[in-house]
């Protein structure tokens, strides 16, 4: 062969190196990429998955629920705000009915009302919260107080004619008396209740509460990042509580009371806002007792409800059976002593009768027997006997 042709082959071999070579990288990168794109697609449907926001009623997309109730939580009496950097207390002001006044005392309140506006030297906000008024707690102690005059009653009834059987007229006269009074206010009590549960089912009477918000924020301090969390609250609260005192000692100039809510008032305070409608049905105070704030339920078990109401139902029941067999046995007692003290008297006028009759020193000790009511029966019959044969 010469040297042309063994060149030709030699390229020949070198291109079908070359194209084996590429096949071989081609099948590579399609391998490659088709590993790839399982994990891609992945990371794309997590990248479009959308997170989970809420959306207030003006159209303001929200990430946490925090945000949404604008406040981190309350503590010391104040309510925290934006990540610990405003601090909020709240005064509630109970003023005066200012038509009601004579012009004197209308500018007096005018003048003080001035007063407490130049003593502000930071600025406050004014809330009013329009309540419905709820007398369920009210209209439930007037049902306590009139079952507790019922009893009372019951009890005077219940003198009244163990003082009959004694004769008291005296006694009887007076335990009357009072009994009538007490039913007078029986009376008047329940007159007073039923109205009261008429209004509470009208739900038509309103009530509006004046608060004044006082706010601090960190930044007023300076720099806060020496400062310690619980160092900073107390910051805070001793700042809010001068200037909440500066501005209830101001307010008294214009007849207007105002105290700090506490930190339970103040959760009453935000429950209404947040739930107008719900807290007028139920009140925070029942939500609490409800324990719904709880992330489980721990209510017994069924079984055991149903053993503890048996067992004050037989505790109830025990109880009336022991005191009516006291009641009872107090007033079988009573009729056999009366029944005692009738044959003592008799047994004293039939000796007085068969004095002259008798010895002395018989007739002393028979009249220290009946007196002393020391001997049983058996020794009275044979006493009996004794003076039926001296007679």
């Amino acid at each position: 062969m010469d040297t042309i042709q063994i060149l030709n082959l030699l390229l020949i071999v070198i291109l079908v190196l070359i194209l084996l070579l590429g096949l071989v990288a081609v099948l590579l990168i399609y391998k490659m990429r088709k590993k790839q794109e399982p994990q891609s697609a992945t990371t794309q449907e997590k990248k479009e998955q959308p997170k989970p926001n809420l959306i207030t009623r003006d159209g303001k997309v929200i990430d946490s629920i925090y945000e949404f109730m604008e406040f981190d939580e309350i503590q010391d009496n104040m309510i925290v705000r934006k990540n610990g950097k405003q601090y909020v207390m709240v005064l509630k002001c109970k003023g005066i009915n200012y038509d009601l006044l004579s012009e004197d005392e209308k500018n007096a309140v005018e003048s003080g009302f001035i007063e407490f506006l130049n003593t502000l030297r930071y600025p406050i906000q004014l809330y009013v919260q329009t309540r419905t008024l709820n007398f369920d707690e009210l209209i439930d102690g007037y049902h306590n107080r009139i079952q507790d005059v019922k009893n009372q009653i019951e009890r005077l009834s219940a003198q009244i004619e163990n003082a009959k059987k004694r004769g008291a007229n005296e006694v009887v006269s007076k335990l009357e008396f009072e009994r009538r009074r007490k039913q007078n206010i029986l009376e008047y009590s329940e007159s007073v209740t039923s109205y009261t549960e008429r209004l509470n089912a009208s739900k038509n009477i309103l009530q509006q509460k004046t608060y004044l918000v006082l706010s601090y924020y960190t930044s007023e301090f300076g720099d806060t990042s020496t400062y310690s969390k619980e160092e900073i609250n107390d910051i805070a609260f001793s700042e809010l509580y001068t200037r909440a005192q500066t501005l209830i000692r101001a307010l008294a100039s214009a007849e207007v009371s105002a105290k700090v809510l506490d930190s339970e008032e103040l959760m009453e305070l935000l429950y209404v806002a947040y739930n107008r409608d719900d807290s007028e049905v139920y009140t925070l105070k029942n939500a609490l007792n409800s324990e719904y704030d709880r992330l489980y339920s721990t209510a017994k078990d069924v079984m055991q409800e149903k053993k503890a109401r048996i067992e004050k139902q037989i505790e109830e029941e025990a109880t009336k059976l022991a005191t009516q067999g006291i009641i009872e046995a107090d007033k079988k007692i009573r009729e056999e002593r009366i029944k005692e003290q009738k044959i003592k008297q008799r047994a004293l006028e039939l000796l007085e009768e068969n004095k002259s009759e008798m010895s002395k020193k018989l007739y002393e000790e028979s009249k220290k027997q009946i007196d002393g009511n020391t001997e049983n029966s058996g020794e009275q019959k044979t006493t009996k006997k004794v003076i039926k044969k001296n007679i």
